[in-house]
């Protein structure tokens, strides 16, 4: 072999493997126009969790194919999950999760409803309670204000039950496609944020509520995602490689947004 090709060789093998994104849906899957869907279609590295009876959901069906899909990712992965995604996520973790777990790099867990709530949806049922889980992984819990299946207090509840962060999106209802955001930019700009290195979730979650903050005002040093690649984006992740080494000044400033005290 060629010294050339040696070094090639090396160079491949030293350059760390893309993070995928695993889409968690959840009742009825992600239709067309949820921003779920969205970013499967826009984003390279993104695939979606095919859990099954999307429509009759089977709690352990669901964290089973979950943990099968995490474990065939073969490499790092950020479980973005949405409504009762985010508790097949937080079941998975507690029953089935442990070897997969180091390969989890952050989870993002968009409006779970509480399923502890009767005469909802009985559907929800099947995954009460709420799991008492906290996640070995960084996660960010978003609400909405008005969201018909949770509360924004009962929502702070399952992220403080979960060990996770908190951000308050406002008003969203149950932040679907029936909340007119497209692709939901502004859950792109939180992607490189809760994997960028910080544990502590009390500055992840003030972190974040700063960046939905500049985001909503158009201030362009966050860099939700960068410059389209044949109609697909790359979603500005960090290698594995700087996760948590040098804690949360690297892994923010990195992306343009002041780590605070």
């Amino acid at each position: 072999m060629s010294v050339r090709a040696a070094q090639g060789k090396e160079a491949a093998r030293m350059t760390p493997d893309p993070i995928k994104l695993l889409i968690v849906p959840g009742i009825d899957g992600s239709g067309a126009r949820h921003w779920q869907t969205e970013w499967e279609r826009g984003l390279e590295e993104c695939y979606r969790v095919e859990l099954g009876c999307w429509d009759d959901p089977i709690r352990n069906v669901w964290i089973s194919r979950l943990d099968q899909a995490v474990h065939k990712a073969g490499g790092d992965v950020v479980l973005v999950a949405h409504s009762l995604g985010c508790q097949a996520v937080a079941w998975w973790a507690r029953l089935l999760g442990a070897s997969a777990i180091p390969s989890v790099r952050a989870a993002l867990l968009v409006a779970p409803p509480d399923v502890d709530l009767q005469d909802v949806d009985r559907r929800l049922d099947r995954f009460a309670p709420n799991p008492d889980v906290a996640f070995p992984f960084p996660a960010l819990v978003v609400a909405s204000r008005d969201d018909p299946y949770a509360t924004i207090g009962r929502s702070r509840e399952i992220a403080d039950q979960w060990g996770a962060a908190f951000l308050d999106a406002g008003d969203l209802g149950h932040i679907n496609a029936d909340s007119d955001i497209a692709d939901w930019e502004e859950g792109q700009a939180l992607l490189p944020l809760l994997i960028g290195g910080t544990r502590d979730r009390d500055q992840l979650s003030r972190l974040a509520a700063d960046l939905l903050a500049k985001h909503r005002r158009g201030s362009k040093r966050i860099p939700f995602h960068a410059a389209r690649e044949q109609d697909r984006a790359r979603v500005q992740l960090p290698p594995a490689s700087l996760f948590f080494d040098d804690g949360v000044a690297r892994g923010v400033q990195s992306f343009g947004i002041d780590a605070g005290d």
